[in-house]
């Protein structure tokens, strides 16, 4: 499903513009792990390894870039939307959770 048919839900996690842009990174990635894929097949002499080796590196870096952004958009989206002190301190206690979980 291309990124103009997939319907971006408004939410309180992220807003519309964060995921638009969480995806349009994500679908980079995509592009470049393809190229990863299509790096290896073709894989012929030692010195090739070298190539695949940078490209992932590249890869991996995209998405933990994309990690970020993610908990970065919440929680700016999550502090602006809460009530009072006490519900911005539990939401900054759950992203930062998941920081340590994921991280």
């Amino acid at each position: 499903m291309a990124d103009s048919e997939r319907r971006i839900v408004e939410g309180s996690a992220l807003g519309a513009q964060q995921k638009k842009d969480l995806l349009h990174r994500l679908a980079r990635v995509e592009g470049q792990l393809r190229g990863v894929q299509k790096l290896i097949a073709l894989a012929d002499q030692p010195g090739d390894c070298d190539a695949v080796a940078q490209q992932m590196a590249a890869a991996r870096k995209a998405l933990d870039r994309c990690f970020v952004q993610l908990l970065t958009g919440a929680m700016r989206n999550q502090s602006a939307q809460a009530r009072d002190v006490d519900e911005a301190r539990a939401s900054a206690a759950s992203l930062a959770d998941l920081l340590d979980k994921f991280a």
